[in-house]
């Protein structure tokens, strides 16, 4: 098997854009664990150029992953393979997911009790730690009450351990199954199928299933999300190796580019420009034509990502390796480190044109000096999704 440089380029980019879009979600309206002084709504056009298909791309990227690793492991231990294999995953998942329940994410619920809690919350870290961990959840605020303890922004880590397990019961159990699927959308999406199948089921799902059941992250009840991720995660894995499906995204990605940021300007135009509010909500039809366009730009946007980025996929440097090994326990770190940091800044109130971009920069780079410290420490590696030695 050779490595796929381009899905390594994609993969980090991805990962590196979650630090942009949670510092943004910090100014926006929409619902975050702290929120600035500053929060309105004139940056959530900007947002929304990734909101529809950021989580969805990274699922494919995972089953890819997925699919690359199982072959990997096939090769160097065939005896016991699929066993090995989701013993190997769940190690280099859960245990990350698990240290940052107990350890990472906690700052982020604390300092949100600590901005949010009505009277305000004095008793310190460590006594909140401690309720923290004894899932005393009385800390409630905007009608809500905080789940204790959470998973927060590690929710991906979480969902992507399910699915390989799912997928894992799959191969073992139903391989012929398994195999069968993979031909039928190896002949499906192909050639202009690959643009059009997807988009019709993220537009169907959509359509369907927003309204009932949203986005809770919380995995059980996370209906809306699941029928967007499993497929997503599934072509990953499944056309991992198809070199018929990643050309036939290379040559409609203009098409698809086309078709995403017309959706984008039709979904923008309608939410920020056509004069709806709370007072005065659009009617089904236009939240129905929402719904459409969202789905659009969703895959199509996925479509353009990969399709420009396959040029890349014999393109690997020194600069990409150490990003691709960094970016995960940068993903760990980032939202604690970008939440710390924020409710330092308030007592300073900076203009948000000059907090915005000090607070990415210095995530970036805490972040990042948190790598070099996790890289130099075996018993630090795993805890971050590391193996135990570098090799």
């Amino acid at each position: 098997m050779q490595r796929r440089y381009d899905l390594d380029w994609v993969r980090v980019c991805a990962f590196g854009l979650l630090v942009l879009y949670h510092t943004g979600m910090y100014y926006v309206s929409w619902g975050f664990h702290i929120k600035s002084p500053h929060a309105g709504t004139a940056l959530e056009p900007l947002m929304l150029l990734t909101g529809p298909w950021r989580m969805s791309l990274l699922f494919v990227v995972s089953g890819v992953a997925t699919a690359f690793l199982l072959g990997r492991s096939e090769r160097t231990a065939p005896a016991g393979i699929r066993s090995s294999f989701l013993g190997q995953r769940s190690w280099r998942l859960l245990l990350p997911l698990v240290f940052g329940i107990l350890v990472i994410v906690p700052p982020q619920s604390y300092f949100e009790v600590v901005e949010k809690l009505p009277g305000g919350y004095f008793d310190g870290y460590l006594a909140f730690w401690k309720r923290y961990l004894a899932a005393d959840g009385r800390f409630c605020f905007d009608g809500n009450c905080l789940i204790l303890p959470t998973w927060n922004h590690l929710w991906f880590v979480a969902y992507l351990w399910v699915y390989t397990v799912a997928l894992w019961l799959l191969l073992r159990f139903a391989p012929k199954a398994m195999q069968a699927a993979r031909s039928r959308l190896e002949r499906r999406l192909s050639g202009a199928g690959a643009l059009l199948w997807p988009t019709l089921w993220l537009v169907a799902v959509r359509l369907a299933l927003v309204s009932r059941f949203g986005s809770t992250h919380a995995l059980v009840d996370d209906w809306y999300n699941h029928t967007q991720y499993v497929p997503m995660f599934l072509i990953g894995f499944l056309l991992a190796f198809s070199n018929g499906f990643w050309e036939s995204l290379q040559r409609q990605r203009w098409t698809a580019l086309g078709a995403a940021f017309a959706a984008y300007a039709v979904l923008i135009g309608i939410r920020y420009f056509a004069g709806y509010d709370d007072g005065n909500p659009p009617p089904d039809s236009v939240l129905y034509l929402l719904r459409i366009v969202w789905g659009i730009n969703q895959w199509c946007m996925i479509v353009a990502v990969f399709g420009f980025a396959y040029r890349l996929r014999g393109t690997g440097n020194a600069a990409l390796r150490y990003l691709t090994l960094a970016i995960f326990p940068v993903y760990i770190l980032h939202q604690t480190v970008l939440i710390v940091l924020a409710h330092g800044f308030k007592p300073m109130d900076l203009p948000p044109l000059l907090e915005g971009p000090l607070l990415v920069v210095l995530t970036f780079a805490a972040c990042f000096a948190g790598y070099e410290l996790i890289r130099r420490v075996p018993l630090l590696r795993p805890l971050f999704g590391l193996k135990y030695r570098a090799d």
